[in-house]
């Protein structure tokens, strides 16, 4: 689980995708745009973008064969003195809906700065409001789930028989894309929207999952390529089952991180006074919500989706501390249901495990999925085992086969900006040193002590001059020889460890922007 944004499931059949719908065009043609729609993940943000579909080939090794398509947004420059190209942004995911990036990306550089770039947005192959769109079963994820934690063998066989059934529902609607859900598709297909656009080359713009599909564009068109900025990467040498694994401790210490932070506020929230008294009351909130649901519809997975955004963005702590006191406390329920994702579909889950299981080999053997979250779960690393592993388990009843991990990396990209905050739990920090050593043209900006996942244009105006920088004219610090990082900045204490002014100061606390929003819940950064 990296980052993917809500996704509502869009219309889609096998038959949808055999002709393309108007408004469509093959590469190399010109993008028909037109308005953008409202009802989609981010949609304020396409306000002033127009949009449009790029039609792709299904599998790119017959490219007279089936086609699909791709959908993208576009806000235009406005500077043609100082025009830079396009630039394409994808939130991450995989299953992460991009469209509304065109708007995100321009209100988030400085003017200046988007003002020189085309800013292209895009749903990859099956998301949104590309065409088809994956769903298996929409309501999988709906309230009440049985616990991710199983008390004994016959709760654990529950959740394989829901994972094995949701499997077999997306072979039976979806079996024959399956096989074309790879990330070096989804390169493929950011090279046919540069077609398309008619552009000779690109930049990118990448969080989270979307720095591995960048540095795989990277490295199957390095040519094509302008200026890349890759923020929270991803360490290619663990795709897919061994980042599952690492995930879980960077998590379980971010949420002891959160939970220590909530103790030194103990005045505000009455959770308990020290770190382990925080966790306590947490672990029996959770306890009581499997016996009976807070108000009937968070019991204890819905409690954890929730509270787990902590450990993605220090924007949630105030937000997720107010609603836990206020039900641990006073009962109220309302906090906590703000955040409840409910009958939003299933969009984003379907791509995420599409992509997963055809990206790279899974551990054959139930016994090995196992064995190795029991054991981090007996070690103490409690808060993110059994729910990670069930968010992958689809992946071991998965119809189309995985291959070898498509190896990232080429000596002929130019200049490629790498940023990674060192207490990053989605992508763990060796992920930036790792893409480092791939590029020899790439420079990484260590955030030192930063908590937030992927935290450019966020306020840290030591990351962000440095994109900005870059994206204006291609400045890079230098390499330094022998450093893992060739650029360290410190987190700011206002945005890691914020300062709650009062018991009422909801969720406009939370940070500004967080890679893949909107979503609340479930889907948020999770790969």
């Amino acid at each position: 689980m990296i980052t993917a944004a809500a996704a509502v499931a869009v219309g889609g059949s096998a038959t949808a995708a055999l002709a393309a719908p108007q408004g469509h065009t093959a590469p190399g043609a010109a993008i028909r745009w037109s308005a953008c729609p409202t009802d989609v993940t981010g949609g304020a943000y396409l306000a002033n973008a127009e949009c449009g579909q790029v039609q792709v080939p299904l599998d790119y090794r017959r490219p007279n064969g089936r086609k699909i398509s791709v959908a993208v947004s576009r806000v235009k420059h406005t500077d043609d003195k100082n025009y830079q190209g396009v630039l394409l942004g994808n939130p991450g995911g995989p299953g992460g809906s991009g469209l509304y990036l065109s708007g995100g990306l321009a209100s988030w550089l400085p003017k200046d700065v988007a003002a020189r770039y085309d800013i292209i947005g895009f749903d990859p192959r099956g998301v949104e409001s590309s065409k088809p769109a994956l769903t298996c079963v929409p309501d999988y994820s709906d309230p009440v789930r049985p616990d991710y934690v199983p008390a004994n063998a016959k709760e654990e066989a529950v959740w394989k028989a829901r994972s094995k059934a949701y499997a077999d529902a997306c072979q039976k609607k979806f079996g024959w894309m399956l096989p074309y859900m790879r990330t070096t598709d989804a390169a493929r297909d950011i090279d046919s929207i540069r077609t398309a656009l008619g552009a000779k080359q690109i930049s990118y713009y990448g969080f989270s999952y979307g720095t591995y599909l960048g540095s795989t564009y990277a490295t199957l068109f390095p040519q094509r390529l302008k200026r890349m900025v890759l923020d929270g990467n991803v360490d290619t040498r663990e795709v897919w089952y061994k980042g599952q694994l690492s995930q879980n401790v960077a998590f379980e210490r971010n949420m002891k991180l959160w939970w220590s932070w909530v103790a030194k506020y103990d005045s505000v929230y009455h959770l308990g006074a020290t770190e382990k008294a925080v966790e306590a009351k947490y672990y029996a909130i959770r306890a009581a919500a499997k016996k009976s649901p807070i108000a009937g519809k968070i019991g204890p997975d819905e409690l954890d989706d929730t509270v787990l955004n902590a450990g993605y963005n220090t924007g949630f702590y105030i937000p997720f501390a107010e609603a836990l006191s206020a039900w641990a406390n006073d009962k109220d329920p309302a906090g906590l249901l703000d955040w409840l994702t409910e009958g939003e579909g299933d969009n984003g889950f379907a791509v995420y495990n599409a992509v997963q299981a055809v990206d790279a080999q899974w551990p054959k053997s139930w016994s090995t999925w196992h064995n190795d979250v029991a054991r981090q779960y007996a070690s103490g690393i409690r808060f993110n085992a059994w729910s990670n592993l069930w968010f992958n388990a689809p992946v071991h009843y998965w119809h189309a086969s995985g291959n070898r991990p498509f190896a990232v990396g080429s000596t002929r990209t130019p200049g490629i900006l790498l940023v990674q905050s060192t207490l990053d739990a989605a992508t763990p920090y060796p992920g930036g040193e790792q893409m480092r050593s791939l590029f020899p043209s790439a420079r990484l900006v260590a955030e030192e002590g930063g908590k937030t996942h992927a935290n450019t244009l966020n306020g840290n105006t030591c990351l962000d001059d440095r994109v900005a920088a870059y994206l204006t004219d291609g400045s890079l610090p230098a390499r330094r020889a022998g450093r893992t990082a060739d650029v360290v900045c410190e987190a700011l204490p206002a945005l890691n460890d914020p300062v709650p002014t009062s018991a009422t100061a909801r969720a406009a606390q939370a940070a500004p922007r967080v890679a893949g929003e909107p979503d609340k819940n479930l889907l948020l950064a999770r790969p």
